[in-house]
């Protein structure tokens, strides 16, 4: 990093005491500025407003429940500090929200795995370019997120298929059954069962119809 250059202010969010003091030093040592660090994330987004740091290091799971804290902050900053990038340092991969987290703000984003950095250039490294607005992914991340990556519509039926093709023309269940020489009552299971495998809960009113057309589309 230049010498001139202003460090990178940094906040950090670990509930582990000894692992938040060990990367404090690592980022200081690295010419970064931590200008704060929390042992859980409701205290860093009580000041996360107020530092409006460069970038965020969290861990995933941290006080009280040890499940999703961490990546919930995440998200919560994002919306807050769109531009501030985020670093999630994790034993665990949580595909979604990191899919979530890829979808959301301008700043940039990392999710790296505790037990497979394997150097310390490699976590500076991913700090520069997280900061930078890049993007940085442990492998098996990656994976996950790839696994996710699943067209709904193949699990339909052939039937399925073609009676969501008619509802894209703008078919009323009626006409569908005209068009395909089968009864209202045929299509209507298959519309019921088409619902549920693209995982569109009832709300109502025809929202399900259009969201299962906007797949069949999109796919």
């Amino acid at each position: 990093m230049p010498t001139d250059a202003p460090a990178l202010r940094l906040v950090l969010a670990e509930d582990s005491l000894l692992l938040r003091e060990g990367l404090v030093r690592l980022f200081d040592e690295a010419g970064f500025e931590t200008v704060a660090a929390f042992g859980d994330a409701d205290s860093l987004l009580a000041e996360i407003d107020a530092i409006a740091p460069d970038l965020a290091v969290l861990d995933v799971r941290m006080p009280p429940t040890f499940r999703d804290e961490g990546v919930r902050a995440a998200l919560e900053i994002r919306r807050r500090l769109p531009k501030t990038g985020i670093l999630l340092l994790s034993q665990y991969v949580e595909g979604t929200y990191a899919h979530e987290l890829l979808a959301a703000g301008e700043g940039g984003m990392g999710y790296l795995l505790k037990d497979r950095v394997a150097s310390l250039e490699e976590l500076e490294d991913a700090v520069a370019r997280v900061s930078a607005g890049g993007t940085v992914l442990d492998p098996q991340v990656v994976r996950e997120l790839l696994a996710r990556r699943v067209d709904p519509v193949a699990a339909l039926t052939p039937r399925e298929r073609e009676v969501l093709e008619l509802m894209a023309e703008g078919r009323t269940n009626g006409g569908i059954a005209e068009r395909l020489f089968i009864g209202v009552g045929a299509v209507e299971k298959n519309v019921t069962s088409i619902f549920q495998k693209l995982a569109l809960e009832d709300s109502g009113t025809d929202h399900r119809r259009v969201l299962a057309v906007l797949t069949w589309l999109q796919r």
